[in-house]
């Protein structure tokens, strides 16, 4: 049940509310402002009754004083038919709704229900902007190989900007997870990101999808339909694989992105567009421009700044870390214990070239977390594809390592060091600025420092 504090200093209006309220709600009760205020400080409570004529602390003072340190706690003001003026004024001051004494039980009731389902709404919004920071911020974006530091230093520079992305990189290597990042790390972030896969979208509805129809564009069009570039206005527009579009469609991606303008199929009027563009694609864009099939001028207007990403293959030494994120994010969604994975099983998957790259790998570690059997994952529930022509080669370096040599824990640790001590020195040990490039929150940072035994003022003493 929802917890109500009621603030009025008339004991009649009091048990009144009492006997109507009390097989709904949890309740308290004060005679006066400064009890109520005392309470709030106290308790936790969904909902406020307040009154608003009262000799110690009027009604006006308790809410003016509830809005500092409670700004989202629903307040309905309870006021007499000659204050409707003042009660207004409340609501100009935050408060969610008033009623006038005497108050029929079904408004009453009607009152406080609207008042809590706005509330409810609005903790719902906050838990999903929470989520969605965090599924984006950049500790989600796994590695700590030099090009995906690179990667995070990139992100940071260009998330509060208006510039145009190209992302590269083959099919997997998570282009839209780094399209997401910096939309979330951005002003936009509470703004539509809207993604659309331009490969996946057949010839003849593309520009439909893109930007919208009116009735009666084509044989199908029902009713007037908004497109994508409508529905991300003010946000960031993410358009994978933008290779794979037509001619025509390109010629019409690049007026918006010179105009800042669009008209739907079928339609006259002219649309203004507010987006963020970036776009993503497994192909060679200068080799298709020499061959004819993308233009030139959408390729340098969406060129402005590449961001490439680079193949598992290509930085072996962040599947360690990913295998790790990936048995833990598992564990997570099947809320069970994190299972570890033995050194040898982890050399299998190091040695292996990863052709479908971060995906590919994400579905093995959830394919193997299912079906072993143990809380460590052995070398046996390795599948065989993934054993096939992995023995350690006799050369030094780290996919030449014996399996019995590759400590998961220790490696992971050490890699771990090495990137904090580099935005460290990098910050000149501001920890605040460190754990935003690192991707994670101060009090993380605080708590590695603290479990690699690293000394902030050593450091401090040893740099020159």
């Amino acid at each position: 049940m929802f917890n109500l504090l009621i603030i009025d200093d008339e004991l009649s209006v009091r048990e009144s509310l009492r006997v109507s309220l009390k097989e709904k709600f949890n309740l308290q009760m004060a005679s006066g402002g400064e009890e109520g205020l005392k309470l709030l400080t106290e308790g936790d409570f969904d909902l406020v009754l307040l009154d608003l004529s009262m000799p110690d602390i009027n009604g006006m003072e308790v809410l003016k004083n509830i809005r500092n340190f409670k700004p989202l706690l629903p307040v309905i003001m309870l006021t007499g038919t000659s204050m409707v003026k003042a009660a207004v004024e409340a609501m100009k001051s935050g408060a969610t709704d008033y009623l006038n004494k005497p108050f029929d039980l079904e408004e009453l009731l009607l009152v406080i229900q609207s008042a809590l389902s706005k509330r409810i709404l609005e903790k719902e919004v906050q838990r999903l902007h929470q989520e969605i920071d965090t599924l984006y911020n950049f500790e989600h974006l796994v590695g700590i190989s030099q090009v995906m530091h690179d990667i995070y230093e990139k992100i940071e520079l260009l998330a509060d900007t208006k510039t145009t992305v190209l992302i590269t990189g083959e099919s997997g290597t998570g282009k839209e997870l780094v399209a997401r990042a910096l939309h979330y790390n951005s002003v936009r972030k509470n703004k539509p990101f809207i993604a659309l896969n331009c490969a996946a979208i057949p010839e003849t509805l593309i520009e439909s999808e893109l930007f919208g129809h009116e009735r009666g564009a084509f044989t199908d069009a029902q009713g007037k339909r908004i497109g994508q570039f409508e529905a991300a206005h003010e946000g960031t527009l993410f358009l994978d694989e933008i290779g794979d579009l037509s001619l025509t469609t390109q010629a019409k991606i690049l007026r918006v992105i010179q105009e800042k303008e669009f008209m739907r199929v079928g339609g006259s009027q002219t649309i203004k567009s507010d987006v963020r563009l970036i776009t993503a694609t497994n192909k060679n864009l200068e080799d298709e421009v020499k061959k004819g099939t993308f233009r030139s001028d959408l390729y340098y207007r969406i060129n402005v700044v590449p961001l490439y990403i680079a193949s598992l293959r290509e930085r072996k030494e962040d599947i360690a870390l990913l295998v790790k994120h990936f048995l833990r994010k598992k564990a997570e969604e099947e809320k069970k214990g994190v299972k570890e994975i033995s050194p040898e099983a982890l050399s299998l998957l190091v040695q292996y070239d990863w052709p479908g790259n971060v995906r590919e790998l994400e579905n093995v570690v959830a394919r193997v977390y299912t079906l072993s059997t143990g809380m460590t994952i052995t070398a046996g529930d390795i599948p065989d594809r993934y054993r096939a022509g992995s023995a350690p080669r006799p050369e030094t370096g780290e996919q030449g390592e014996a399996p019995g040599d590759f400590d998961f824990e220790k490696t992971v640790q050490k890699f771990e060091k090495e990137l904090i001590l580099k935005a460290l020195k990098k910050h000149h040990y501001v920890q605040t600025r460190s754990a935003q490039t690192l991707g994670i929150s101060r009090r993380m940072l605080a708590y590695k420092l603290q479990i690699l035994g690293i000394s902030i003022d050593q450091l401090m003493s040893e740099s020159p």
